[in-house]
């Protein structure tokens, strides 16, 4: 992986696949093909940024993916690759975690998610008091 410039990440039979850290951490490219897949740390990061995305049905295309992947050049593959390793770091599990690791990111994701929930179930509520007062009246 460490030697190529693409790292293929085809949708797996589990959402805890770790294609995408390997890839990552080898600094290679990826390129997913998966509709819908849901990226980890998505809302914070712009995948497009260091990732080809590849819809599954052009991917089975013959000589699609090879016709896209031979069409990038080497300053947009550089640019790619540069941000790459700008954002690896947050893939990266440390023992003792530190700062922007994954293990952070995963923390404040989980409270981004916990903010949103209560949000929803904030509004979804708010007529709930002033229904029961009604009640009592």
């Amino acid at each position: 992986m460490a030697s190529s410039k693409f790292c293929l990440n085809i949708a797996g039979d589990t959402p805890s696949s770790n294609r995408l850290f390997d890839a990552i951490a080898s600094q290679c490219v990826p390129v997913i093909i998966s509709d819908g897949i849901e990226l980890p740390f998505e809302d914070v990061l712009d995948h497009s940024e260091f990732v080809v995305f590849v819809r599954a049905s052009d991917a089975v295309k013959k000589g699609y993916l090879l016709y896209l992947l031979r069409g990038i050049k080497k300053d947009q593959w550089t640019v790619l690759w540069e941000r790459l390793k700008e954002i690896a770091p947050h893939f990266e599990y440390r023992y003792p975690s530190q700062p922007g690791d994954a293990v952070d990111m995963v923390w404040e994701a989980v409270l981004r998610k916990k903010s949103s929930v209560q949000f929803r179930h904030h509004r979804t509520n708010r007529y709930t008091r002033s229904e029961a007062l009604l009640k009592r009246i």
